[in-house]
Protein backbone atom coordinates (compact mmCIF):
# COMPACT_ATOMS: atom_id res chain seq x y z
CA UNK A 1 0.00 0.00 0.00
CA UNK A 2 1.18 3.22 -1.00
CA UNK A 3 0.96 6.05 1.40
CA UNK A 4 -1.75 8.55 0.70
CA UNK A 5 -0.53 11.97 -0.06
CA UNK A 6 -1.16 14.44 2.72
CA UNK A 7 -3.57 17.16 1.96
CA UNK A 8 -2.12 20.56 1.20
CA UNK A 9 -2.55 22.93 4.06
CA UNK A 10 -5.12 25.57 3.55
CA UNK A 11 -4.48 28.86 5.29
CA UNK A 12 -6.99 29.62 7.94
CA UNK A 13 -7.79 33.23 8.50
CA UNK A 14 -8.28 34.19 12.11
CA UNK A 15 -9.81 37.47 13.14
CA UNK A 16 -9.49 38.53 16.76
CA UNK A 17 -12.07 41.01 17.69
CA UNK A 18 -11.25 42.57 20.97
CA UNK A 19 -12.91 45.49 22.61
CA UNK A 20 -11.16 48.23 24.54
CA UNK A 21 -8.93 47.12 27.40
CA UNK A 22 -10.56 46.70 30.75
CA UNK A 23 -9.70 49.22 33.47
CA UNK A 24 -7.88 46.65 35.55
CA UNK A 25 -5.68 45.73 32.57
CA UNK A 26 -4.61 49.37 32.19
CA UNK A 27 -4.00 49.65 35.90
CA UNK A 28 -1.90 46.48 35.91
CA UNK A 29 0.18 47.81 33.02
CA UNK A 30 0.91 51.02 34.96
CA UNK A 31 2.00 49.15 38.12
CA UNK A 32 5.76 49.29 37.45
CA UNK A 33 5.52 53.01 36.71
CA UNK A 34 3.71 53.60 39.99
CA UNK A 35 6.43 51.70 41.85
CA UNK A 36 9.10 53.83 40.15
CA UNK A 37 7.30 57.09 40.99
CA UNK A 38 6.89 55.96 44.61
CA UNK A 39 10.59 55.10 44.85
CA UNK A 40 11.58 58.49 43.43
CA UNK A 41 9.31 60.31 45.88
CA UNK A 42 10.62 58.29 48.83
CA UNK A 43 14.20 58.95 47.70
CA UNK A 44 13.55 62.69 47.46
CA UNK A 45 11.98 62.76 50.93
CA UNK A 46 14.93 60.84 52.36
CA UNK A 47 17.44 63.13 50.65
CA UNK A 48 15.61 66.24 51.91
CA UNK A 49 15.60 64.86 55.44
CA UNK A 50 19.34 64.22 55.31
CA UNK A 51 20.00 67.72 53.97
CA UNK A 52 17.88 69.29 56.69
CA UNK A 53 19.63 67.25 59.35
CA UNK A 54 23.06 68.23 58.01
CA UNK A 55 22.14 71.91 58.13
CA UNK A 56 20.77 71.55 61.66
CA UNK A 57 23.94 69.76 62.78
CA UNK A 58 26.11 72.44 61.19
CA UNK A 59 24.13 75.18 62.92
CA UNK A 60 24.45 73.40 66.26
CA UNK A 61 28.23 73.15 65.82
CA UNK A 62 28.35 76.80 64.72
CA UNK A 63 26.54 77.79 67.89
CA UNK A 64 28.88 75.72 70.10
CA UNK A 65 31.88 77.46 68.56
CA UNK A 66 30.18 80.84 68.98
CA UNK A 67 29.53 80.14 72.65
CA UNK A 68 33.19 79.25 73.16
CA UNK A 69 34.33 82.40 71.37
CA UNK A 70 31.93 84.63 73.33
CA UNK A 71 33.14 83.08 76.58
CA UNK A 72 36.70 83.87 75.47
CA UNK A 73 35.80 87.49 74.66
CA UNK A 74 34.18 88.02 78.07
CA UNK A 75 36.85 86.08 80.01
CA UNK A 76 38.72 89.24 81.01
CA UNK A 77 41.94 87.97 79.42
CA UNK A 78 42.80 90.22 76.45
CA UNK A 79 44.81 87.56 74.60
CA UNK A 80 42.03 85.01 74.94
CA UNK A 81 39.48 87.68 74.06
CA UNK A 82 41.41 88.54 70.91
CA UNK A 83 41.38 84.91 69.83
CA UNK A 84 37.65 84.79 70.57
CA UNK A 85 37.02 87.87 68.41
CA UNK A 86 39.03 86.37 65.56
CA UNK A 87 37.06 83.12 65.81
CA UNK A 88 33.83 85.14 65.80
CA UNK A 89 35.01 86.89 62.63
CA UNK A 90 35.41 83.51 60.92
CA UNK A 91 32.04 82.34 62.24
CA UNK A 92 30.38 85.60 61.17
CA UNK A 93 31.70 85.15 57.64
CA UNK A 94 30.06 81.70 57.44
CA UNK A 95 26.90 81.17 55.43
CA UNK A 96 25.37 79.68 58.58
CA UNK A 97 25.33 83.12 60.21
CA UNK A 98 22.02 84.78 59.45
CA UNK A 99 20.95 88.24 60.55
CA UNK A 100 19.90 86.98 64.00
CA UNK A 101 23.24 85.30 64.58
CA UNK A 102 25.12 88.39 63.37
CA UNK A 103 23.16 90.49 65.86
CA UNK A 104 24.47 88.21 68.61
CA UNK A 105 28.02 88.68 67.30
CA UNK A 106 27.58 92.44 67.54
CA UNK A 107 27.55 92.10 71.31
CA UNK A 108 31.13 90.81 71.22
CA UNK A 109 32.67 93.91 69.64
CA UNK A 110 30.66 96.47 71.60
CA UNK A 111 32.74 96.59 74.80
CA UNK A 112 36.22 96.76 73.23
CA UNK A 113 35.15 99.38 70.68
CA UNK A 114 33.12 101.40 73.19
CA UNK A 115 36.20 101.58 75.42
CA UNK A 116 38.31 102.71 72.45
CA UNK A 117 35.69 105.28 71.45
CA UNK A 118 35.51 106.69 74.99
CA UNK A 119 39.28 107.00 75.04
CA UNK A 120 39.25 108.80 71.68
CA UNK A 121 36.64 111.24 73.03
CA UNK A 122 38.78 111.93 76.10
CA UNK A 123 41.87 112.48 73.99
CA UNK A 124 39.97 114.56 71.45
CA UNK A 125 41.43 112.79 68.43
CA UNK A 126 39.98 110.63 65.67
CA UNK A 127 42.55 107.83 66.00
CA UNK A 128 45.00 106.74 68.65
CA UNK A 129 48.66 106.27 68.01
CA UNK A 130 49.66 102.58 68.00
CA UNK A 131 51.82 102.96 71.13
CA UNK A 132 49.16 104.82 73.15
CA UNK A 133 47.67 101.65 74.65
CA UNK A 134 48.86 98.22 75.72
CA UNK A 135 49.77 96.01 72.74
CA UNK A 136 47.38 93.21 73.73
CA UNK A 137 44.54 95.68 74.27
CA UNK A 138 45.23 97.30 70.89
CA UNK A 139 45.22 93.89 69.19
CA UNK A 140 41.85 93.14 70.78
CA UNK A 141 40.49 96.51 69.61
CA UNK A 142 41.67 95.77 66.06
CA UNK A 143 40.03 92.32 66.13
CA UNK A 144 36.82 93.91 67.43
CA UNK A 145 36.94 96.54 64.66
CA UNK A 146 37.37 93.83 62.03
CA UNK A 147 34.42 91.92 63.47
CA UNK A 148 32.33 95.08 63.42
CA UNK A 149 33.16 95.82 59.78
CA UNK A 150 32.10 92.26 58.92
CA UNK A 151 28.81 92.39 60.83
CA UNK A 152 28.01 95.87 59.53
CA UNK A 153 28.71 94.81 55.95
CA UNK A 154 26.60 91.66 56.23
CA UNK A 155 23.76 93.50 57.97
CA UNK A 156 23.89 96.45 55.57
CA UNK A 157 24.89 98.97 58.22
CA UNK A 158 27.27 101.90 57.94
CA UNK A 159 30.61 101.45 59.74
CA UNK A 160 32.16 104.58 61.32
CA UNK A 161 35.38 105.74 59.67
CA UNK A 162 37.45 105.39 62.81
CA UNK A 163 36.41 101.72 63.09
CA UNK A 164 37.31 101.09 59.45
CA UNK A 165 40.69 102.76 59.99
CA UNK A 166 41.30 100.70 63.12
CA UNK A 167 40.35 97.49 61.31
CA UNK A 168 42.89 98.32 58.60
CA UNK A 169 45.81 98.37 61.02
Amino acid sequence: MTPAPSPTPVPVEVFVHSGPAEWWQILAALGPLAVLVGAVIAGFIGWSTLQQRAVADNRAEWWKRTQWALDAVYSGDTKRGTVGLKVLWVLGDSELAGSGELAVLEAAWEEPLNAAERQLAVEGVTARAPGAVDKDERTMEIAAARLRTLTDRRLGKQTPEWVTALAGE
